[in-house]
């Protein structure tokens, strides 16, 4: 018999207890007209739309320092795009739609493989720099991350594992971000 690679034992043991969430968050969403298509709204901006729209904003308002903290957060969407895409090749995680037939895709996945959850990870990415460079836009920013984040689990698209490491992700990687880019820092 032959042995699962540590990485693939590890993500399909997270699979043992993320069922369960997975299930209860789809069947809620499922069953409910209003957080359907709540989630299926929040999953569609942050497809990209919020982020676009964001960063031509802050250089509509703010010049060339809105220019700066767009360049900053494309940078970071970049590196995040390269490293999400990546990781989804190397793991092959199965969504859940595809492994639990009691949970439903309720909208279309942009891919096919589930971990992580690249819209919860550039979410959380893209917020930190943002909120580095705007504070006053945390507001905002925090809780459109957590709804991206909701989203993917209630939509059937990802298991909580999937969101919760994608998360981790985007703040280390806004973090080494962050501290690469002088005078820009969370801790202002």
């Amino acid at each position: 018999m032959q042995r699962l690679p540590l990485h693939k034992r590890l993500i399909d043991g997270a699979a043992l207890g993320d069922s369960g969430w997975c299930l209860r968050a789809n069947r809620w969403g499922e069953r409910r007209s209003w957080p359907c298509r709540f989630f299926a709204a929040v999953s569609r901006l942050g497809d990209g739309v919020f982020w676009y729209v964001l960063m031509g904003a802050l250089i509509g308002f703010d010049g060339i320092d809105g220019l700066a903290a767009s360049a900053h957060m494309a940078a970071t969407g970049a590196i995040a795009l390269t490293l999400y895409k990546g990781l989804k090749r190397w793991t092959r995680r199965p969504r859940p739609f595809a492994t639990d037939r009691r949970i439903h895709a309720l909208v279309a996945p942009l891919d096919e493989f589930s971990f992580p959850s690249g819209h919860t990870l550039h979410a959380v990415a893209f917020s930190l720099v943002a909120t580095a460079h705007y504070p006053a836009l945390a507001w905002l920013l925090l809780p459109f991350t957590l709804s991206v984040a909701l989203s993917r689990v209630v939509l059937g698209l990802h298991w909580p594992s999937d969101v919760l490491a994608a998360t981790a992700i985007g703040i280390g990687l806004a973090g080494v971000s962050l501290w690469l880019v002088p005078g820009v820092s969370l801790l202002a």
